[in-house]
């Protein structure tokens, strides 16, 4: 009998009772039902897309697809850990094998590990953040004598040339300014510098997967075998790489299901392309469309709003955010003299929500760029508001990345970023002069000579450790064999101990926080345990170190908030030049910066406050400001203008 005409059979743990559709609305179930052929789901914001994906895969498990026949892709390892919570939760009763749930950084890295002699590359390859390669950029600048390229800008063109799928040759063709020369020279000595240290950078482990799919048959045959259903969420921020992985990896089945909304596409300068989306049906022709429109989070208002907002938008899947929702209360519209006063009326109104009931956890305060954290931090501080600032990420601190250096350079001896971070972590009398010329393989004599002996027989038994103890051990020796924690457990300078023995105390309390983060990964045979954990730090997105349970007002910029949601929203800084930015460059879409607003706006369940000022200090100077044009799309039925007085006691306003 032809296996191909044997319809699946339903495993045994399924049953009619458990549909997997209880709980949807009509066009969620349509989505989860279309198991065959591509499916194109547009998803707006808060239309429970995770809901929608999860239970897809949860139904195709149950009418009898194996779990580890499905890949699910998306864009943080946040998103990729819900998913995986919510599909467990509904097999909770599955015996059977699970679906692959990942970033598309992830699961270029494990494929590249995987097929490292077909890549090219070596099996312990390490992974450069965006701190290492500016870094590595920098030094080839200098020289180059091509200090005056600004190295990110630098590593902006060659990601976005990455991409695109362009290499070093084929972009030094195209060269027309000095600039552009400047940086396809630099571009080429850091391929080199990639490849002496046995590094790749982000674009590396997608482009080099790329490379891989389309140069080795029997690699591409084994893994369309390997996955018969894909799903991608966020389909509007793929770049062309991305899509080409994809396109790749569904062939001629063509089993694929992507979810995503040109509406909520804010990634341009990340190379992510909503034409992809717009094209999928040309790309996929006979391609299902799904719109699911229906809001669960906002209130009629907030929707009403966003609505109007993105309406002026052309290039879109045209959709209508809806919802069963009550009204709930006008959307606060505050124009405040300047920066402190804006702030001032922010930690008052945050001040009054928190009294009526709602947790500072479930209130995020957005902006358009960092530095207009600065007057806002001021105001909760003086209003005794718990905060944090989102951006400050887990595996950048200092601490942390040491550690990780000690454990990636042990592994890889060609390492030299890291080997030039840890020489002198903690001090062992190893200056600038003796560490380029241990780098370069000059020969070193008496003291000197035995200090670098004993820091790399150091290196080896760190990577004996990784080699062969669980994640979580192997890290706990390398924070002892490293000395980093004896240098943290050491007093501060005074004898009385003080602010530095604080910092020590909370720096050592993060390492151990490495620790505990590395036990997820003890059950992987050694070393691949730590190659998941060094791989999870390096892809690590601001979103993924937020800590949902905190009791802190969140900050972050309008960029930092997508996917995220809260009770209450406050959107600052909405003025021109501001919020929309009008920085002009080649590949500005103008019609991005009124997405990112959309965006910051379908971000609040319940409240929404807005803001701008009058006056700014930038640069030194104060600048008159106009309000933003994106107010004037709002209806002014859904607005509530705020006004202040002042008070004598501290000159700052009231709000009443």
């Amino acid at each position: 009998m032809n296996s191909g005409s044997v319809k699946p059979r339903r495993l045994s743990w399924y049953s009619p009772k458990v549909t997997h559709l209880e709980g949807l609305n009509e066009r969620q179930k349509t989505a989860v039902l279309k198991t065959k052929g591509p499916l194109l789901v547009v998803a707006g914001a808060g239309a429970g897309k995770t809901t929608t994906i999860t239970h897809r895969i949860a139904h195709l498990i149950a009418e009898g697809v194996q779990g580890h026949k499905i890949l699910a892709v998306t864009f943080t390892n946040k998103a990729a850990r819900e998913m995986r919570g919510r599909v467990q939760k509904l097999l909770a009763s599955h015996t059977g094998s699970l679906p692959l749930l990942t970033t598309f950084h992830a699961l270029g890295a494990r494929l590249l590990r995987e097929f490292h002699v077909e890549a090219e590359v070596p099996k312990g390859f390490v992974i450069w953040d965006r701190d290492d390669s500016v870094k590595a950029l920098k030094r080839i600048g200098e020289s180059l004598d091509l200090g005056d390229i600004n190295p990110r800008g630098a590593l902006s063109v060659i990601s976005r040339q990455k991409g695109d799928g362009v290499g070093t040759a084929e972009y030094a063709g195209t060269t027309k300014s000095f600039r552009e020369r400047g940086i396809a020279r630099m571009w080429e000595a850091y391929e080199k510098a990639l490849t002496d240290q046995g590094a790749l950078d982000f674009d590396d482990l997608l482009a080099k997967t790329l490379v891989l799919l389309e140069k080795q048959p029997h690699v591409l045959s084994r893994l369309q075998n390997r996955w018969t259903h894909i799903t991608v969420d966020e389909y509007q921020d793929t770049n062309r790489v991305q899509f080409e992985i994809t396109r790749f990896l569904v062939g001629d089945a063509r089993n694929l299901c992507v979810v995503g909304d040109t509406d909520q596409c804010i990634f341009s300068w990340r190379n992510a392309d909503p034409g992809l989306l717009l094209s999928f049906e040309q790309h996929f022709p006979g391609a299902a469309v799904v719109l699911l429109e229906q809001n669960y989070r906002s209130t009629r208002t907030i929707l009403s709003a966003a609505n109007a907002i993105i309406a002026k938008n052309v290039r879109r899947k045209e959709k209508n955010l809806f919802t069963d929702n009550e009204t709930g209360e006008p959307i606060a519209l505050y124009g405040a003299m300047n920066e402190m006063d804006e702030a001032w009326y922010v930690g008052q109104s945050i001040m009054k929500l928190v009294e009526a009931g709602t947790r500072p956890g479930e209130i995020a305060v957005l902006y358009r760029e960092n530095f207009q954290s600065r007057a806002l931090e001021e105001a909760l501080l003086r209003f005794g508001i718990p905060y944090r600032v989102l951006g400050t990420r887990f595996f950048e601190r200092a601490e942390i990345k040491d550690v990780l250096s000690y454990i990636r350079a042990a592994l890889n001896p060609k390492s030299k970023v890291d080997i030039a971070r840890i020489i002198s972590t903690p001090p062992r009398g190893i200056g600038k002069t003796t560490l380029e010329k241990m780098l370069s393989g000059e020969p070193l004599a008496g003291a000197l000579a035995l200090k670098v002996q004993k820091f790399r027989d150091s290196l080896a038994k760190i990577k004996h450790a990784a080699q062969t103890l669980p994640a979580s051990d192997a890290v706990r020796f390398a924070v002892e064999e490293s000395g980093i924690e004896k240098m943290l457990s050491a007093r501060g300078g005074s004898a009385s101990g003080g602010k530095d023995d604080d910092e020590n105390r909370e720096r050592l309390g993060n390492v151990g926080e490495l620790i505990n983060l590395a036990v997820r990964y003890d059950d992987a045979a050694s070393p691949e345990g730590i190659e998941r954990l060094m791989e999870e730090a390096a892809l690590e997105s601001e979103q993924d170190s937020l800590d949902e349970s905190s009791g802190a007002v969140s900050l972050m910029t309008a960029h930092a908030s997508k996917g995220l949601e809260f009770e209450a929203v406050f959107v600052t800084g909405l003025e021109q030049g501001l919020f929309p930015s009008l920085r002009e460059s080649a590949d500005r879409d103008e019609e991005e910066e009124r997405r990112l607003f959309y965006v910051a706006v379908t971000r609040a369940k319940k409240r929404l406050f807005l803001s701008y000022t009058s006056g700014r200090m930038k640069y030194g100077s104060r600048e008159p400001a106009l309000a933003s044009e994106f107010l004037d799309d709002i209806d002014q039925r859904l607005v509530q203008q705020v006004r202040a007085k002042h008070s004598l006691l501290d000159d700052m306003p009231i709000i009443e």
